[in-house]
């Protein structure tokens, strides 16, 4: 028996036969565009402007470098921030021991005097040291280069960021003349060791967005440069000294080329001062979990969050990749949340194989164009910071003024639930028990509110969710379940979501039976619920038929406003709430109609 060749019988799929596919399903949602209009109907921008498209080929790659991070694997960096000196060690200890490979001290809360104990019984021939203690470097990087003298250090950084400090705390970024120093004295007597950290954080903290947190990078990474040669060092030596942090976020896509897009930008950049990306010009990269995404409410969720930031990091190409444990936000850590953090990163290198290969997204026609495109994006703001005279002189005003329009354009996302926060703005749990932990800076430094802001999407409405829970009982609003259950389920479902996003409970009348229509029934169920706020909760032919008689009755009930699911005028129905509506808004008008105050 002969089997004959297996082959393609017919040609590829043609862009124009996807538009066409693609157009017919449109038409049933009311679209009424040509083909040519599809992909643009279709697609998303991203705070950047940056347009993500529905459908991408060959013909989108662009003709760029492809530039590898390291292959193998990444450098596992756990951040410690405990004050007390005996519980960070025994941590440091903890994590070096079950899967870390170096630790991340920040020094802002712990005196930098103490550093021998916290370090004690640690190989500094082996595990790389990265210092992160504010304005107090200097003293903090002289008793680290004390420790290791006449060590081999593998690694590690010792913090200096002048420019960074003077974003989060909002003073001058002074003389880099400390940090010119600390780099000189690493590139001759430590080699594998860094002095300066370009740190990216705050500009994302601040809720900026890809390209602003790349463009002020290489801005910061630029006026490094230009310091540390004019203070003797080579183009290898400073290049060589610079070690930037980024964040990652839940957004893998956006994280992958973020990273991808960093390196090509500061290869450009090495390129143009004389030395080649492949030597010292290649940046290396430190990524941080992104501390914004994070919630206090059904914190759990974050492990999620920062797995799928920990995977966009790693195949993004980073050196070093902190992951924050899921509690962060809420105080200091335990044991249990960094042993997560730590695990998070083992299980994506060693049980997924992450890192196995080499750039894993390159060549994959959307990440190639995501690429390309935020390093334009982040190109020009980076030219718009030069044209200001540099990062020193933007911080000043162009950089927190386009932060905060960004900062804006996101809060409105989140608020009108284009952006959900799962467990938060969206299916939050009511029954949830808060998680407390041991007092501390969490994941924002208190300095940083000096500086620039620093936020998390979450905050509005965990600050509601917070008054709500302490009240007793809790505030509540009345469902008017209009018809059968198969009728009200959705929107009485979406309402109920809704108003538990700001912690109010929701008293549904009675699902079926005679009373489903009944506008006198579910009056007298309105009144036994002992809240002054209802919302009706039906299909669209059940409000034409029903909504005006129902809200008349619970008018005459005592009810102050009566919300409508859904859109449409009918009368009696002071507002409606829809999907894409400001749920803040609606929450906060709740609160006042409910007599909590804010």
């Amino acid at each position: 028996m002969t089997v004959p060749p297996i082959g393609f019988a017919d040609p590829p799929a043609t862009r124009e036969q996807w538009r066409e596919l693609a157009l017919a399903v449109l038409r049933k949602s009311g679209f009424d565009g040509s083909p040519a209009e599809v992909e643009e109907a279709l697609s998303s921008t991203t705070y950047d402007g940056v347009t993500i498209a529905p459908l991408h080929d060959a013909s989108d790659l662009p003709d760029a470098p492809r530039l590898l991070g390291p292959s193998g694997g990444w450098d596992v960096r756990q951040r410690h921030a405990d004050p007390d000196p005996d519980v960070t060690r025994e941590a440091v200890h903890a994590d070096l021991e079950n899967g870390a490979t170096s630790i991340w001290l920040d020094l802002t809360t712990l005196d930098p005097g103490v550093l021998p104990d916290v370090l004690e019984g640690v190989y500094l021939d082996l595990a790389p040291v990265v210092l992160d203690a504010g304005s107090r470097t200097a003293e903090a990087a002289e008793t680290f280069l004390g420790l290791v003298s006449g060590v081999t250090v593998p690694g590690g950084n010792l913090g200096a960021d002048p420019i960074g400090l003077a974003a989060r705390a909002s003073v001058p970024a002074g003389d880099m003349g400390g940090a010119v120093s600390l780099a000189r004295r690493c590139a001759e007597e430590h080699p594998g060791l860094r002095a300066i950290t370009v740190d990216a954080l705050p500009y994302h903290d601040a809720g900026g967005s890809d390209a602003e947190e790349l463009g002020c990078s290489i801005a910061t990474g630029v006026a490094y440069l230009r310091a540390l040669t004019d203070g003797g060092l080579s183009i290898g030596q400073a290049l060589g000294q610079l070690e930037f942090r980024y964040a990652a976020t839940a957004d893998q896509f956006l994280t992958i080329a973020k990273l991808r897009a960093a390196r090509r930008l500061w290869a450009r950049i090495a390129e143009v001062v004389g030395e080649q990306a492949g030597s010292q010009g290649r940046q290396f990269q430190h990524a941080v979990t992104s501390s914004a995404m994070m919630t206090v409410r059904d914190p759990w969720v974050n492990m999620l969050r920062a797995t799928l930031a920990c995977f966009g990091a790693g195949v993004g190409g980073a050196d070093a990749v902190t992951v924050q444990p899921f509690d962060a936000c809420l105080g200091l850590p335990d044991g249990f949340a960094r042993r997560i953090a730590r695990n998070t990163q083992s299980l994506l290198m060693e049980e997924a194989g992450v890192a196995r290969v080499a750039d894993p997204a390159g060549g994959s026609w959307y990440t190639e164009r995501l690429t390309a495109d935020l390093a334009a994006k982040a190109w020009e703001w980076f030219q718009e910071i030069e044209r200001a005279g540099g990062i020193s002189e933007a911080l000043e005003r162009l950089v927190p003024e386009r932060l905060a329009d960004t900062r804006a354009r996101r809060a409105a996302d989140v608020a009108h639930r284009r952006a959900p926060i799962t467990g938060v703005s969206e299916f939050p749990d009511l029954r949830e028990r808060p998680l407390s932990r041991r007092p501390g800076p969490g994941l924002a430094r208190s300095a940083a509110r000096s500086g620039l802001p620093v936020v998390r999407y979450a905050e509005e409405f965990e600050a509601l969710r917070d008054l709500a829970d302490a009240r007793e009982p809790r505030p509540a609003v009345f469902l008017a379940a209009i018809g059968p259950v198969a009728v009200h389920t959705a929107r009485a479902t979406f309402a109920a979501n809704l108003f538990a996003s700001g912690g109010i409970a929701t008293v549904t009348s009675g699902p079926s039976g005679q009373g489903a229509t009944d506008p006198a029934a579910i009056a007298q169920a309105f009144r036994e619920s002992g809240t002054p706020v209802a919302c009706l909760c039906s299909s669209d032919r059940m409000y034409g038929e029903h909504a005006a008689a129902v809200a008349a009755a619970l008018r005459e009930a005592g009810a102050t406003r009566i919300w409508l699911a859904g859109k449409g005028d009918y009368e009696g129905v002071d507002a409606t709430l829809y999907a894409g509506c400001d749920a803040l808004d609606v929450l906060r008008t709740t609160f006042d109609d409910l007599g909590v105050s804010r």
